[in-house]
């Protein structure tokens, strides 16, 4: 699913301690949608997010930490 302006919500969006300053970032609203996971372009706070569930969430941020993406 995607919400075309995810600043109109009313999430705490956060973004990942291990962003640096390039400005290549996510943001995720943590316990915003039960299950879910909203997931923005932390430049971009007003465009879109798109929403994942938990399980696909967590199974890519997996993969990101093994090295396989």
């Amino acid at each position: 699913m995607m919400i075309p302006n995810s600043s109109a919500l009313p999430f705490t969006w956060t973004k990942s301690s291990y962003s640096g300053n390039q400005g290549d970032c996510v943001e995720v609203a943590h316990g915003a949608v039960p299950a879910a996971l909203p997931v923005r372009d932390s430049k971009r706070p007003a465009g879109p997010a798109v929403v994942f569930s938990a399980d696909t969430w967590w199974g890519f941020v997996d993969a990101v930490k093994r090295g396989d993406v």
